[in-house]
């Protein structure tokens, strides 16, 4: 066991800004959970991001960070730093790739600073990994590496832990109070957004379509979209379409959203932040990939279904299509989406 002074000596997390990017981070904390059982693991998170943390079981506290996005604040974080200095921290994992977060754990003195290679971290860092950018690393199997030594190859996810969110049966009976959502109902629940930009969108139309023929097919089942106060829009053109959907976007707490989530019978999905706590909570989904990889952060819920047309000009990561087209989505039917789905939701 490793101390401190007199008091065991605590691990610092570094959160990703991306809500998927901290859940794709969750097994690392289970492994350094395994190496040692006994050591405290704090979390410095983005207040939008720290719901996420305090849903895994590995986290000790979760710090929400004061910082502005994008700006140095290089006295604030001195300020923080000192806070740090008096926790007693023995290492800490820089999980963004910035400079700007680097910064802190150096300024607070701990000793064992890991990350990746990023912008002028020489120094900051002392433990420094290394991803081939010609073939990155799937998102799982970067974090899960940072538990280990520095090396060329890490273990595929198959042979990670998978990640993993827990909701208590409180929480989920506060969120559906508050929703209005009825309990002795199916729900299903669709992710229309993607806040990294348009073109990881699956069309409104069809998702307007698949809500109608599952409201045909089963007219007691309640279809429930989420997101955030941005999706609004794009969740109200869906409810015009079809109109017995109901819109949540904006309306719950990110909380509430992993609540419904976990109760949900299951999800549609773009490759988004909401698509990775459903695959965390074990939650039957169906995952539309179109400029992204399936394979470079999958679902990883027992029941799961990913689909990607794998056209020509895929994966382009772009946040808009670049030809124009968005064939990637708009050829990716709901009929095709309707199959695994019907399994997921009849079995």
């Amino acid at each position: 066991m490793t101390t401190l002074g007199n008091s065991i000596a605590r691990t610092l997390v570094i959160s990703p800004n991306w809500i998927g990017d901290a859940v794709m981070a969750q097994p690392l904390l289970q492994l350094l959970r395994q190496q040692n059982p006994h050591q405290p693991i704090d979390v410095l998170a983005p207040t939008w991001v720290a719901p996420v943390w305090r849903a895994m079981r590995e986290v000790d506290t979760v710090l929400e960070s004061p910082f502005k996005h994008g700006a140095l604040q290089l006295q604030e974080r001195r300020a923080f730093a000192s806070m740090l200095k008096l926790r007693g921290y023995a290492r800490a994992y820089v999980l963004p790739n910035t400079l700007k977060f680097a910064l802190i754990p150096w300024l607070a003195r701990i000793p064992q600073r890991i990350g990746y290679r990023g912008e002028m971290r020489y120094g900051l860092l002392n433990v420094i990994h290394r991803d081939d950018r010609k073939a990155p690393r799937p998102m799982v199997s970067f974090y899960a590496a940072l538990a280990a030594s520095p090396a060329h190859s890490v273990p595929d996810p198959s042979a990670l832990p998978r990640p993993t969110l827990s909701v208590t049966d409180l929480q989920i009976q506060q969120a559906i109070a508050r929703t209005g959502l009825q309990q002795n109902l199916p729900l299903l629940v669709f992710a229309p957004g993607a806040e990294f930009g348009s073109a990881k969108r699956w069309p409104i139309g069809h998702f307007a379509q698949l809500a109608q023929t599952i409201q045909q097919r089963h007219p007691d089942t309640q279809i429930a979209l989420l997101g955030s106060t941005k999706d609004q829009p794009i969740c109200e053109q869906i409810v015009a379409l079809a109109p017995k959907v109901i819109s949540l976007a904006g309306v719950t707490t990110l909380n509430e959203a992993i609540a419904l989530i976990a109760y949900a019978d299951a999800m549609v999905s773009n490759d988004s932040g909401l698509l990775h706590i459903a695959s965390a909570l074990n939650r039957p989904v169906v995952a539309l990939y179109g400029p992204t990889d399936p394979d470079h952060a999958p679902p990883f819920s027992d029941l799961a279904q990913s689909l990607s047309l794998q056209l020509d000009c895929a994966p382009c990561r772009q946040r808009e299509c670049p030809l124009g087209h968005h064939n990637c989505m708009q050829n990716l039917t709901p009929e095709m989406v309707w199959k695994p789905l019907r399994a997921m939701i009849t079995r």
